[in-house]
């Protein structure tokens, strides 16, 4: 059964805006793989690879600089990500679209999670060591998206 597609939602907002726009993109473009017509899908895979390539850069980069304690474990989520990515993309250029569609889905999944709990950190350890605390965020949206909800928004 196929998954509700990526959407924004205030949820996602993890108060350090450099790692929101990056987050909102990164959401933007797996909701239009997800959405694609197979015709699109190698051009908006590649518009996904490319940014996952900058994405990843610029926090992995924030990591080392700031000495953020859990890197390691990050950033080898990062490569194993962008790896999978990499690695449908010449599945896709083959003409193997049932990949690509597993892939958007997955990354679906995948991506609450991993903001709630290593990028959440990352964007307190930059808020604290920029601000000198955490970030606050205000949500439009009152009530909080759970674990076990749906990751689409309004």
């Amino acid at each position: 059964m196929e998954s509700a597609r990526l959407a924004w939602h205030d949820s996602f907002v993890l108060g350090f805006g450099p790692v929101d726009a990056l987050h909102r993109e990164f959401v933007e473009l797996v909701g239009a793989v997800q959405a694609a017509p197979d015709h699109e899908l190698v051009d908006r895979l590649a518009a996904l690879a490319a940014h996952c390539e900058q994405h990843f850069e610029e926090e992995n980069r924030w990591m080392i600089e700031t000495e953020f304690p859990p890197r390691d474990c990050h950033i080898d989520e990062h490569n194993a990500v962008l790896q999978s990515v990499r690695d449908v993309q010449a599945l896709l250029a083959q003409g193997d679209v049932d990949n690509c569609r597993r892939l958007a889905e997955a990354l679906a999944g995948w991506f609450p999670g991993h903001a709630d709990h290593l990028d959440s950190a990352l964007a307190h350890w930059m808020c604290k060591r920029r601000f000198g605390g955490k970030p606050v965020v205000f949500r439009r949206d009152p009530v909080a998206r759970q674990s076990d909800e749906p990751v689409t928004g309004a």
